[in-house]
């Protein structure tokens, strides 16, 4: 079993640092141009890191060459508190000569089901995370596809999306 820490001191007004178990430091705030960043866009951006770690490996495991690999998410937080996630959709842009629909569908799902914890952690509140990917295939025989893979959350087991 694992052991996650982190020490965290305010520094003045809404500005604290934080110092994982692991040496990382993280400046959380609300001033942007001083790098501060916001709790809760770490959390989204941790859903997607989360989950493109877990794709990359598999993909690579599946010998599946890529070009490029890029994840954009976007989430709505609701205005009443507490101002939980509502919705996060993550998109998964993949590019490669060897990509298929198939081997990026399956990759994704084992994340979204089975690999990522913070997709879990989210998924078993208030969140819906919808998964999602484009493909780009730049083989002999080009392609390009795009499509929803699954929905997990609010407070569910995954349920695959045909």
């Amino acid at each position: 079993m694992k052991e996650r820490r982190a020490h965290i001191v305010h520094k003045g007004k809404l500005r604290f640092e934080a110092r994982t178990g692991t040496g990382r430091e993280v400046v959380f705030g609300e001033d942007a141009e001083l790098n501060e960043n916001s709790p809760v866009e770490i959390v989204v951006a941790a859903v997607a890191a989360c989950a493109g770690m877990d794709v990359a490996t598999i993909l690579a495991k599946k010998r599946r060459a890529i070009e490029s690999y890029e994840i954009e998410v976007e989430a709505v937080q609701r205005d009443e508190y507490p101002q939980v996630l509502t919705t996060v959709t993550v998109l998964h842009v993949v590019v490669g000569p060897k990509v298929t629909e198939e081997s990026v569908r399956r990759c994704i799902e084992l994340s979204a089901t089975k690999y990522c914890p913070v997709n879990a952690m989210l998924s078993a509140g208030a969140t819906a995370v919808h998964h999602r990917y484009r493909i780009r295939n730049t083989g002999s025989h080009p392609f390009e596809a795009a499509g929803e893979v699954v929905v997990t959350g609010p407070g569910r087991f995954p349920d695959p999306v045909a």
